[in-house]
């Protein structure tokens, strides 16, 4: 995915070379990386289990797949990691599905929309996606009001292994 600016956000593409620092755990490396500070209590084990679902060999085997569209989320006006906007992989049927956060400090001010935004549009525009998805819990309101104002629309139910059902939206091409 090339770089992408919003009118308050730069979406930052994943390398690998960033994601073996990040986790490595190594702050200083990471942050020079991206050229941005990291919040505070990002690169936790918590975190980086939840970003990373994929191991390190995976990822080295084939970056191109794994981090295809994967991107932080920098406020324009300072060098400062907010979130991130992830896909799982280049999807092999045309369906990518996204996810999104913002750290604690950022929320609220309609970054998740703006960035995914971004994303989304930058997804269907590639060839061979027909459609963007994203779940969510039912209890989620944040995030039930990114997929609301992302003009995604409801498209099945799925079961998390271990919290219950998920919630599926889709926008297609």
């Amino acid at each position: 995915m090339p770089r992408l600016d919003t009118p308050r956000l730069r979406l930052v593409p994943m390398t690998l070379a960033a994601v073996e620092a990040v986790l490595a755990r190594d702050r200083r490396r990471a942050e020079a990386l991206v050229a941005a500070r990291f919040p505070d209590d990002w690169l936790d084990d918590d975190l980086v289990a939840r970003a990373f679902p994929y191991s390190l060999a995976a990822i080295r085997a084939d970056p191109f797949v794994r981090l295809w569209g994967d991107s932080l989320i920098l406020a324009r006006d300072e060098p400062r990691v907010v979130g991130s906007v992830v896909f799982h992989g280049k999807p092999e049927d045309g369906v990518a599905e996204i996810a999104y956060g913002i750290e604690d400090g950022s929320r609220s001010r309609g970054y998740a929309v703006e960035a995914t935004q971004a994303c989304v549009t930058w997804a269907l525009a590639e060839p061979g996606i027909v459609a963007v998805q994203a779940t969510t819990f039912p209890w989620h309101t944040a995030s039930l009001g990114v997929i609301r104002h992302l003009g995604m629309t409801p498209c099945g139910v799925r079961e998390h292994d271990t919290l219950g059902e998920l919630l599926v939206f889709e926008r297609r091409r």
